[in-house]
């Protein structure tokens, strides 16, 4: 059973700050954090990768002037930044001027760490996790080499390099940021990671197999998990977009369809059901959402408070929407 616990339940992650799905002004951006503390966030995720650079110097513009005992702060490691003149094509809009290379080697994870704590301007991170060590990203790693290549690199040295930074009190915790269910049970096999940041894995629409093989593994083990992305990028809460490549099964989109027809029928908003449905399993302690508007999050956190009727997700489990095991808010 974990012993690690998460202390804030909502979480305000750094894609669309970092232009993620459009661009945003510094402003916008600046607006969107003042917004989001003032609504009472105090859990941030961003990462090297979102915006190369550019969301982590944006969380740290704004948050550098708050006390760090007063907010919790993650990030990633796994690929490094150099600045160039030719900037990759990425799903970024205008992101910061820098290439990037993966590389979860323990210099690399070190360097990694060093490079964000100036981007955000702070002297520590809360959580580190280990970014995109997965078969999603099969055909972006060097040609020749798999996530299983660079997982025997990161077990030898981004793993150990990260358990000693916590030792030395430069982080708290680390474990994995993943869209994908597989190396998170490796990761468990090899080593004691204290908590995982899996996105788009349990949603209203996308659960069954984090149910099966994914909660089980956690509950099991000392870690926590933070599920992130629980509008699967965008569909749950009302935009023509699904998950991060856009592309939406014909069986996820007739899903969503009834879903939100029984939504509509039982008064029911589906940014509330969708943040609560991924809250609501005993591993989990953290629902992460992005936002690019102040308003955004305010409503996200307007949410999670919101009663939902019992009825609702009765009728959800009756017509076989969501899994018959599946917890549901109280």
């Amino acid at each position: 059973m974990s012993q690690f616990i998460l202390e804030h339940k909502f979480g305000l992650g750094g894609v669309a700050i970092g232009n993620g799905f459009k661009q945003i002004s510094d402003a916008e951006a600046e607006k969107t954090l003042e917004g989001a503390w003032e609504a009472g966030v105090r859990y941030y995720d961003t990462s090297p990768w979102y915006g190369l650079g550019l969301s982590e110097r944006r969380f740290g513009h704004f948050l550098h002037n708050k006390k760090r005992e007063d907010y919790v702060l993650s990030t990633k490691v796994g690929r490094v930044l150099k600045a160039t003149k030719n900037v990759p094509e990425t799903m970024w809009n205008n992101p910061a001027p820098f290439d990037y290379k993966y590389d979860y080697s323990a210099e690399a994870v070190r360097r990694s760490v060093e490079d964000s704590l100036q981007r955000l301007g702070v002297e520590s991170i809360d959580y580190a996790f280990i970014h995109d060590l997965s078969p999603d990203h099969n055909d972006e790693y060097e040609e020749g080499t798999t996530w299983e290549d660079h997982f025997e690199v990161a077990k030898k040295g981004a793993i150990p390099e990260l358990e000693k930074m916590k030792e030395e009190g430069l982080i708290k915790a680390w474990g994995l940021g993943v869209n994908t269910i597989e190396p998170i049970l490796k990761t468990l096999e090899v080593a004691k990671p204290d908590v995982f940041l899996s996105a788009i894995q349990y949603s209203l629409v996308h659960h069954n197999d984090a149910l099966e093989r994914l909660l089980p593994a956690i509950e099991k083990s000392e870690a926590t998990l933070i599920n992130a992305a629980p509008f699967n990028a965008g569909l749950l809460a009302g935009q023509k977009r699904y998950n991060y490549d856009g592309k939406m099964p014909d069986d996820i989109s007739d899903r969503y369809k009834k879903i939100l027809k029984i939504a509509e029928k039982h008064k029911v908003n589906l940014v509330a059901a969708s943040l609560q449905f991924s809250l609501a399993p005993k591993a989990a302690g953290t629902v992460l959402a992005g936002a690019s508007k102040p308003e955004q999050v305010q409503e996200n956190i307007k949410a999670l408070e919101e009663k939902i009727p019992a009825k609702f997700w009765e009728e959800l489990k009756s017509e076989n929407l969501i899994e018959q095991k599946a917890e549901v808010p109280a």
